[in-house]
């Protein structure tokens, strides 16, 4: 796996304009130069909480790669924040990792903050002083949204929450979190019953337990929050009272998917460009395993779900950015993103044969890391659910055309004419 900078291939033409082509090569170059010498190090050190990465990639602004630059951001879009965490997750699917958690409550500020919260919260996050976490999973409801246990209950003019959050993604790194709680009483539908809350990490009651390392994507936080009556203002309330479910499903259709997705195509690159270059060199037969016919129709496998997850990925940000309904789009660019990287991941670990079972070798990480894009944003099942629900045509808000724009609920800039 070479981390050299490349090009865009000529089948992502149509989504990619100038200042793209430039990001692109950016972020190979910065790949090339900061991470490619630490992905070993973090991946020998698995207990240890990547920093200097998420300070380097703050530095250039990238974790406000979609905000508006009145905030302080890149205002880049979607395809942008595509490019950056693909070619990152290339040659680090945990640095990767790193950049797309804060993408997700950046995106959820975006579509349902107030004006005055967003210029509180998000200028923070453009100069990287205040990384963002968001908290939904819990340890008995898992991704079950329905399922939510943690409680806010209003006293006065601040709100206590209590419960527990599970595999928060920069849950040593975020400077804050934005928690969904339940905030209305047994039997309230669940549209209705919850809402989002920012929460910062230094609140009283608010504990985060040591970083434990997962099977993969050593070096990035997935760790647990404790809420024990912590107490916020009513001003950290995002979005109205009850529209916790449409602050959590929105960021994950178009934030969430999107990223995994693209975390999903760097990883897969890096596991089809590390199997050409091991049967390039492996000699048989007077020759190498690469000329052996078996082995290419192998590889040609990889390497067409490899060009069709690409394509996939791109062409679901590109119709976002365009402010086109697209949410089964992302959603299929996740599911099949990861199905076909980890289809690709177990080929190339037989190609390998015993050499992949050695510890230090980068096709064991790949294999690894790739297991993590499957059941953040829903797993496979919940994304074929949706998949059958735009197959029967069924009405569901369309979030891609719905937040294309600012909100309708968001009060607008003062400022504007």
């Amino acid at each position: 796996m070479s981390a050299t900078p490349t090009t865009p291939p000529p089948a992502l033409r149509p989504y990619l304009t100038a200042r793209h082509d430039l990001l692109w090569q950016e972020a190979d170059a910065f790949a090339a130069e900061h991470i490619t010498g630490r992905a070993a190090r973090m991946e020998a050190a698995p207990g240890r909480v990547e920093r200097k990465v998420a300070a380097l990639m703050a530095a250039r602004g990238w974790f406000a790669v979609t905000v508006p630059a009145v905030f302080g951001g890149l205002d880049a879009g979607h395809v942008a924040k595509t490019i950056l965490v693909h070619r990152i997750a290339r040659v680090s699917a945990a640095a990767a990792a790193i950049l797309q958690a804060t993408l997700i409550p950046v995106g959820a500020l975006l579509h349902f903050a107030t004006y005055e919260q967003k210029g509180r919260w998000l200028p923070g996050v453009a100069d990287g002083s205040q990384l963002l976490s968001i908290a939904v999973t819990e340890p008995l409801a898992g991704g079950h949204i329905g399922g939510i246990e943690t409680t806010a209950e209003r006293a006065g003019n601040e709100w206590v929450i209590t419960g527990s959050k599970v595999h928060i993604g920069n849950s040593h790194l975020a400077r804050a979190h934005l928690v969904v709680a339940r905030t209305a009483a047994a039997g309230v539908s669940t549209s209705q019953a919850l809402t989002a809350f920012m929460v910062e990490a230094d609140r009283p009651g608010l504990s985060v337990p040591d970083h434990r390392a997962g099977l993969g994507l050593h070096g990035f936080s997935v760790g647990r929050l404790d809420l024990d009556h912590v107490r916020v203002p009513e001003d950290n309330v995002v979005g109205e009272v009850g529209q916790g479910l449409a602050v959590a499903q929105s960021s994950s259709i178009l934030y969430g998917r999107p990223n995994l997705a693209a975390v999903s195509l760097g990883i897969h690159e890096a596991v089809v460009d590390t199997t050409t270059a091991r049967l390039k060199t492996r000699p048989r037969y007077r020759s190498t395993l690469a000329d052996l016919p078996v082995l290419r129709d192998r590889v040609g496998g990889m390497e067409g779900r490899l060009r069709a997850g690409r394509i996939l990925a791109y062409q679901a940000v590109h119709l976002l950015d365009q402010g086109l309904p697209c949410d089964a789009d992302l959603i299929n660019a996740k599911y099949l993103g990861h199905q076909w990287a980890m289809q690709s991941a177990q080929d190339a670990m037989e190609l390998h044969g015993a050499h992949a079972l050695d510890g230090d070798y980068v096709l064991q990480r790949l294999w690894r890391d790739i297991q993590h894009t499957y059941p953040p944003a829903g797993t496979g099942e919940v994304q074929r659910i949706r998949l059958g629900d735009a197959a029967f045509g069924e009405d569901h808000i369309q979030w891609s055309e719905h937040l294309a724009a600012e909100a309708a609920w968001a009060r607008p800039d003062p400022t504007a004419a």
